[in-house]
């Protein structure tokens, strides 16, 4: 078990070091995590620690699914998730960014639709590629494949959000100022008619003024925005997919954003294996033969 870790460790830093590019934006995002780390502790911010630590462990995540996995992230796209991680992290959450930068949220969630898009249309398309299996899949079926995937991780995560909200307190579905409502809770009769509220100036809770110089709404707002944008960028990148599978493989800019499977020649885990296998070959070689 030990020595399998070993070679799992050892495999994961060959992976990390493999494209220049990508490597240095990882040591650099990693010294600046590590920086922001040391001032969270000595700050006795807890909870950024906790973030800290966090986004260590997610840098490493895409050199880990490409060993496990054996599947080949090209260097744009890995750069776009290191990138990433490091805005919804340490800027999103230790920086307050969310809420200091003006549609931080909108620009991330965005993102998160395209490459997720990405990643669902490569997954298609290796396994449309894949001589051992017999369907072969249209691109229009693969581009609606991966717009359905991306939706999906964009519902999940706002179910994610809204949990955090419900169970722990948090306020992961940041809050909306609006100057209007349209309600059925304020209808006199009690029945199904819609009373609307306009110019809301002032909002008062228990008799105490909020001073947010509007109504308060609770995440709905944000929630339907982020599967909107999200929705956005799934639409960009499931129409750059189509056409690059109806010119299979030409464009230049997908190529960028969509996984492939390992050559033989980058399967470092196996060749780290083989290397211990040769390894051990030779020493019960020596000790045979003082």
């Amino acid at each position: 078990m030990r020595q399998k870790i070993k070679d799992r460790m050892r495999a994961l830093k060959m992976e990390i070091r493999e494209h220049k590019s990508s490597f240095i934006v990882y040591v650099t995002l990693r010294a600046l995590v590590i920086l922001v780390m040391i001032l969270q502790i000595f700050n006795r911010n807890y909870e950024g620690v906790f973030y800290c630590i966090l986004t260590l462990i997610l840098l490493m995540i895409p050199s880990f699914i490409q060993m496990e996995l054996k599947i080949e992230l090209p260097t744009t796209l890995e750069i776009f998730i290191l990138i990433f991680i490091f805005a919804a992290e340490i800027l999103g959450e230790i920086g307050s960014y969310y809420t200091k930068v003006a549609n931080w949220d909108t620009m991330l969630h965005t993102i998160n639709g395209f490459l997720a898009a990405a990643i669902g249309f490569s997954l298609v398309d290796i396994l449309n590629r894949n001589e051992k299996v017999k369907v072969q899949l249209s691109p229009l079926f693969m581009a609606v494949v991966a717009f359905c995937f991306s939706m999906t991780i964009g519902v999940m995560w706002e179910f994610w959000e809204c949990g955090m909200d419900l169970f722990l307190g948090m306020d992961m579905q940041k809050d909306t100022i609006v100057h209007s409502i349209s309600t059925v809770m304020l209808d006199p009769t009690g029945g199904n008619q819609v009373v609307h509220i306009d110019n809301i100036k002032n909002t008062a809770v228990n008799g105490m003024e909020l001073g947010l110089g509007g109504y308060l709404d609770i995440g709905l707002i944000d929630t339907m925005k982020d599967l909107f944008v999200n929705f956005i960028g799934a639409v960009v990148f499931s129409i750059i997919g189509f056409f690059y599978v109806k010119q299979r493989g030409k464009g230049k800019f997908a190529n960028r954003f969509i996984p492939r499977i390992k050559d033989e020649n980058a399967d470092f885990l196996k060749i780290v294996e083989e290397d211990r296998k040769v390894e051990k070959v030779q020493k019960e070689d020596s000790d045979s033969n003082p």
